[in-house]
């Protein structure tokens, strides 16, 4: 194991398609207990060892990933393969007894510099161990652009998908950045999109809704 983080993180799940139940109302309550999580593993050019993190709301409703060398680019300093950069997690889940959970947002942030005619993506895909469905998710960026970014990824309460009471399941997280030089000129211009912020962490979010097992 890499390490140990407590609550929410296993909460990445819902926007997985892990086999659905019926969804809880507003209002469900939430779990005394915390959630833990072991990070199996994290591997990737946009989250060399060390340099990605996850913290835990107090009200175990949220919980958030942090990066610190997360950039894609294309440019005259450039490596060949910098124009996508890749994080992925499996994370080991021990959910509290007697509740399940699904992700009802996630919000993504950081910031882009792209030249006229230079596009960009952020992509995100989540799975669990053994199910064969995955939910994936595209948000597009186009040049010129010079600033912070935020995009969110919502699921409606009836569509909620939570993990199936009482199942233990590694879960998977894929996100990615890509960087495309379009028209632009990249021998003489960079393009880059990166998840940082101002203070070199970004925060993603992610929201969950609980639901009580047997209800």
């Amino acid at each position: 194991m890499l390490r140990t983080l407590t609550a929410g993180a296993a909460m990445f799940g819902a926007l997985a398609m892990a086999a659905p139940v019926q969804a809880a109302p507003a209002g469900n309550p939430t779990p005394d207990e915390m959630m833990i999580i072991d990070v199996v593993k994290a591997n990737g050019s946009g989250c060399p060892d060390g340099t990605a993190a996850i913290t835990v709301s107090k009200d175990n409703k949220a919980f958030t990933v942090s990066y610190s060398e997360y950039t894609a680019q294309v440019g005259p300093e450039a490596s060949a393969l910098d124009f996508r950069k890749n994080c992925q997690l499996a994370l080991d889940i021990k959910v509290p007894n007697g509740f399940t959970f699904a992700v009802a947002t996630a919000d993504y942030r950081g910031y882009a510099n792209l030249q006229k005619g230079a596009w960009a993506e952020q992509n995100a895909g989540y799975y669990f161990q053994g199910y064969s469905q995955t939910t994936r998710t595209r948000h597009p960026f186009k040049g010129p652009m010079d600033g912070n970014w935020q995009r969110t990824d919502e699921v409606g309460i009836a569509s909620l998908n939570f993990l199936n009471c009482g199942d233990r399941r590694f879960l998977n997280i894929n996100t990615e950045l890509r960087v495309n030089r379009g028209t632009s000129d990249s021998k003489k211009l960079t393009s880059f999109i990166s998840m940082d912020s101002t203070d070199a962490s970004l925060n993603t979010v992610y929201r969950v809704q609980w639901k009580k097992c047997g209800k």
